[in-house]
Parts: structure tokens; sequence; C-alpha cells
């Protein structure tokens, strides 16, 4: 299982959401020294949103992501970038920047058939970000708008429209659990499992490597996670990035 660090930037700086809410933001300052401690520690992969731009469509943080991508780059480690990305032009753009992997959220959610489109374009290099939340009647339903609105559509009924197409991953977060390091929804994730050949990648709510030990251990249909992105956790250096590799890569 691939690990992938997360860096949320707003306004320049690194920054954490708990459960989505702007206005429960933590600031953890320079995200290009965040971005070297991930890299040194051996990540792999980072992952980076621009929050504004998730809830917006409209980009914000150009220099900071440019500044990680170019670090990345040096060091061979590949960066997936999520936020705003609502059309192939915006998506052109980053790849051109130098990101590996773009996530569509919103945008995937309004037209699937965009991200249908992208994949095609570029096989394996786009990942569908579907955001959810528990609603009253126990369904997990699909966010958009940067985690501020519900689509009134059932994340596992939406992955049946990409069955089939080179998307690259589908990236899950469990937005109740974001932020709150209280461990992932892995019943959830056996059923995403289930559901898709897609690859998944988890997101939410880790806080030990225990967690990520767990996450290493879903299994359905013979099939298990991709990854998954660590955020709070790691930036808090509950554990390093080190021994957060070592869990994912426990055999299994």
């Amino acid at each position: 299982m691939e690990l992938l660090p997360a860096i949320d930037l707003r306004h320049g700086a690194a920054v954490r959401l708990i459960q989505g809410d702007f206005a429960r933001e933590q600031d953890y300052g320079d995200p290009e020294a965040l971005a070297n401690r991930y890299i040194d520690g051996g990540a792999r992969w980072i992952h980076v949103v621009d929050l504004e731009a998730a809830r917006t469509g409209v980009r914000h943080e150009r220099a900071a992501l440019d500044d990680i991508v170019r670090l990345a780059a040096a060091s061979s480690v590949r960066v997936q970038v999520g936020g705003g990305i609502r059309t192939a032009d915006a998506a052109a753009e980053l790849f051109e920047a130098g990101a590996a992997r773009v996530v569509l959220g919103t945008a995937a959610l309004e037209d699937p058939g965009l991200a249908t489109r992208c994949a095609r374009r570029w096989p394996g290099r786009v990942a569908v970000g579907l955001d959810y939340r528990v609603n009253e009647d126990g369904v997990a339903e699909a966010q958009a708008q940067g985690w501020q609105t519900g689509s009134g559509r059932s994340v596992l009924d939406l992955l049946d429209q990409w069955a089939g197409e080179p998307i690259g991953a589908v990236v899950v977060t469990a937005v109740d659990r974001d932020g709150m390091l209280e461990g992932p929804a892995v019943e959830s994730l056996a059923a995403l499992l289930l559901r898709t050949d897609l690859p998944v990648i988890a997101s939410g709510g880790v806080g030990a490597t225990r967690d990520l030990f767990r996450l290493a251990h879903v299994q359905a249909n013979g099939r298990r996670l991709a990854g998954a992105i660590v955020g709070k956790a790691l930036v808090e250096r509950r554990f390093s990035v080190e021994e957060a590799l070592a869990a994912c890569a426990v055999s299994v």
C-alpha cells in the first residue's frame, strides 16, 4: 500500500481543516519545509490540495504548488494534485507544471464524462476524488464544492459510471473523520473494493501507525487498497514518514 503524505494549501501556508470546516483551520507554516521533511523521510508520493480552489474552482496556490513540484522532481518523488480542477485545460496545465497525477472532485461529480475524457487522454494519471459524509439515511453521500455541499448521490453508485475506464485511482475521503485522528472508515473501504475494480486510495482518520496497518489489511475480492493519504498525523509528528512507510509495507 502506497503512502501519500498530504499538504493542504491555503493563503500560502500548509494548513489542516477539521472535518472539512474552513472555520476550523490549523496553520502549520511553510509548505516547502513540510515537503522537504516528507521527501527526506523517503516518501514516494506527496498529495497536495489547493483548498480555496476546491470550493471556488479558481487556483490560488500556484507559487506554493510549483515549489513543491520542483522539490519533488529533484528527488524523483511524484506529486498528486487536487483542488479546483474543473477542466481538461486545468489538468493539462498541472501536468505541464510537473504533476504526476491530478484529482478531479467536484468536476467529476458534475460532469462524469469529463473524468472519462481526461482519463482517456492521460491514462493512469487522472484520479477521481469522492469525498463523502454519511447522511441521515446511512448512505455515503458524495460531497462537492470543497466539502461544502452534498451531491445527493451515493459514492457506491457513482463508481459504476467509470467502470472499465483508465482512471488512475479513486481517492475516497471520509470527511467526518478528516483531521480527527480517530481511525479510518475501514468498513466503507471494504465495500468500495467490492464495488469497483479501480485502485482505491483511502483518506481521512489516520492517527497512528496501527491505522495504516489496518488499512493495509483491508481486503475484498482478493484486492487491497492502493494507497493511504495521511495529513494531520504526519504534520504533527505523531509518527514519522519512515514509521508510516513501514506500516504500509507490512506483508499481508
